[in-house]
């Protein structure tokens, strides 16, 4: 008994100090952290519904049915200037934020965060905001996991692994759907279904269902009308609904990233767009209330057949518009919600038209909305296994699951051929951001072909009619290989190389003219596409140069691509990327190191110029801890000598910003009465 006792505790010993323990505690701290924050963020959203719908609302009744306009726009005047100076990662709907800290961040995430996309998401929800509550329950989770890593100074596996068990529990808790969680923060999240991730991703989500059933109770999202399983003879109708709901799924994603890209383009305050675009959802909220908010109340009203068709069919082109317009002018919120509601009015629509041809022989139409909601989703989140496993966990019933998995699977790979990108990559490759690609920056398709040509203005061109001695001549006075030609109306007419011409000199037709030997036939390239685009055509032709012609008129020149050009652009882009990622790697510095960071630049004629940094007169409690030169960044070191034009960071305790100024100036500890101040971070 005495040797079973020992060796108990020499176990119990060993497991507390082994990173199993570390890892199984955090998990549980992450999944109760996770639960909890999904329960105080509902309450905020019914606090300030009620708020807002309540004596707002009735503050403004003498504007009769128009009284809901302005409510969505306070809560824009509200969230804006919280998302634009606290935390602007707040803004949108949360995931591909999320996404991105852990493909390119190690899973940090600023705890400020989940404060932030606390307070501005339920706002934006509580007062009409057509968004969901899911989006920002994950990057709620996700940075309080994150949170946790950095405080434990975890590695960035490890912090990647909280940030996925925080999306697990969100999403567990908020649908009392574990499973759901843990597919979601493994398929969407991270990307990838590893066993090293599985196991402390369901503690957690185990951990906030728990927690969410306490609150909520032991009940699915929605009440599920009762209907019966599908005959095989339903299961090419919900094939079909599968193909609709890729297009509106699609449909969703081009008009949510068409309505940012026209509120980006608005020369207006950031901060105050989403009071404009809540006076557009409240103007759409007047005639149909039920795009306001999450709109689980409609959804229900679906399943349960209480709406025409009709309705239900314009209801889900509204909410595309109104959540686009929401997140679009820079509110914040959730697309998994609205995606659920698109899907339930479109299939409940196609249900009740199903039924009213077939009423024998046809399930319920609530059953065609359940399997819509998921079809739609998946469509626009290309995530299949989430898309089933949730709708499987709502219903709690099998029977739906054979026309669950056809219509899904079958939106999804149909969504896929129309847009390669979904809902949540979209966000991210228009930052370049291509999660396929290893995980990291695709510069090529980041940089459109328009930001690296050499525009017409600048360009050197020639005629078809000029002679080829004032060719040979202008090649040797600009010592170029190569020029556009173009014709008196100012269309391309091709382009001649060196090589043209010196074949024209050893076969004796130097009398001849530009026309004579030029190529006409050539490849050209838009402004509109990517560097990877260009590439494949300086590839396929193994050209120097290309053409660049407007897209309206594919005969105007605009520019020309060169592969230097090529070069040079990918250089400034790397170089703006690292100084992005240097720029979080200081923050975060100045954050854990509570210092404060300065920028200053090493101008002509400093004492500073051409000494090392040992050399430096500068105060005991200063480190730099970046130079910048010219294209590259420099790692610095005490031999490092500081050339003029360098810019360099430095990190201080207690910095006396002017006295570190005059240092680098006069090469002397002296503070005088008036000098510049810094740029500072």
């Amino acid at each position: 008994m005495v040797s079973v006792q020992r060796l108990a505790r020499k176990w119990w010993a060993s497991f507390i100090g082994s990173e199993t323990a570390v890892l199984i505690t955090t998990s549980i701290l992450v999944g109760l952290g996770g639960g909890f924050g999904a329960v105080v963020f509902r309450w905020l959203i019914a606090t300030f519904r009620q708020m807002a719908f309540g004596p707002v609302r009735e503050s403004l009744s003498f504007l009769g049915r128009y009284s809901v306009v302005p409510i969505p726009a306070l809560g824009g005047l509200l969230l804006g200037p919280m998302i634009y100076y606290l935390a602007r990662e707040a803004k949108g709907h949360g995931v591909p934020e999320v996404m991105e800290a852990v493909a390119l961040r190690g899973g940090r995430i600023r705890p400020i965060v989940a404060v932030v996309k606390a307070l501005a998401s339920s706002l934006c929800i509580g007062t009409g905001g057509s968004v969901g509550r899911e989006g920002p329950i994950v990057q709620i989770g996700s940075a309080l996991g994150s949170t946790m890593g950095q405080i434990f100074r975890f590695s960035d596996e490890r912090i990647r692994n909280l940030v996925a068990c925080g999306a697990a529990a969100s999403i567990a808790a908020t649908f009392n759907a574990p499973i759901a969680g843990v597919f979601f923060a493994l398929e969407i999240i991270l990307g990838e279904f590893s066993v090293g991730y599985f196991s402390s991703v369901v503690l957690s989500s185990v951990m906030a269902s728990v927690i969410g059933r306490i609150f909520f109770g032991d009940v699915p999202a929605f009440p599920i009308p009762p209907y019966a399983p599908a005959a095989p003879i339903e299961l090419p109708l919900y094939a079909a609904l599968g193909l609709l709901a890729a297009v509106v799924g699609v449909a969703f994603v081009r008009t949510l990233y068409g309505l940012e890209d026209i509120f980006d383009s608005w020369h207006f305050p950031e901060m105050f767009k989403p009071v404009a675009g809540g006076v557009l959802v409240g103007i759409v909220g007047a005639f149909f209330p039920q795009v306001f908010g999450v709109g689980y109340e409609t959804i229900e009203q679906a399943l349960y057949t209480r709406l025409p068709w009709t309705l239900l069919l314009i209801l889900a082109f509204m909410k595309i518009l109104a959540t686009s317009i929401t997140l679009g002018s820079g509110g914040s919120g959730g697309v998994f919600a609205p995606s659920l509601f698109i899907g339930a009015m479109l299939g409940g629509a196609y249900g009740l038209l199903v039924h009213s041809w077939m009423p024998g022989g046809t399930a319920a139409p609530g059953a065609y909305a359940l399997v819509g909601m998921a079809a739609v989703f998946s469509a626009a989140a290309r995530a299949p296994i989430t898309a089933i496993v949730i709708l499987f966990e709502m219903t709690r019933d099998y029977r739906i699951i054979l026309p669950l998995m056809l219509a899904t699977v079958i939106s999804t790979v149909v969504a896929s051929l129309i847009d390669r990108e979904n809902i949540y990559t979209w966000k991210l490759k228009r930052r370049g951001v291509d999660l396929r690609a290893g995980k990291d920056v695709n510069l090529m398709k980041a940089i459109k072909v328009e930001d690296a040509m050499t525009p017409l203005s600048r360009l050197v061109t020639v005629t078809p009619d000029m002679p080829l001695r004032d060719l040979a001549r202008l090649f040797d006075a600009t010592h170029h290989h190569g020029f556009a030609v173009v014709n008196s109306a100012g269309e391309l007419y091709g382009v001649v190389t060196l090589a043209d011409l010196e074949r024209a000199v050893n076969s004796g037709r130097l009398d001849g003219k530009v026309a004579d030997i030029c190529t006409t036939n050539v490849r050209v390239t838009f402004p509109d596409e990517t560097l990877e685009d260009a590439l494949r055509h300086f590839g396929a032709l193994d050209v120097g140069r290309i053409p660049v012609v407007s897209r309206a008129n594919p005969k105007r020149l605009v520019g020309l691509l060169r592969r230097s050009d090529i070069i040079r652009a990918y250089s400034r882009a790397a170089l703006d990327l690292e100084e992005k990622r240097r720029h979080l790697e200081l923050m975060r510095m100045q954050e854990e190191a509570g210092a404060k960071l300065m920028e200053f630049e090493v101008k002509e004629g400093y004492a500073a110029v051409g000494k090392k940094l040992k050399e430096l007169n500068l105060p005991s409690d200063c480190l730099v801890v970046s130079i910048r030169r010219g294209g590259r960044i420099v790692v610095p070191r005490g031999e490092t000598s500081l050339l003029a034009g360098d810019r360099i960071v430095i990190l201080a305790d207690s910095p006396d910003e002017e006295a570190i100024l005059w240092t680098l100036r006069q090469g002397e500890v002296k503070k005088p009465e008036e000098i510049p101040a810094p740029i500072e971070y």
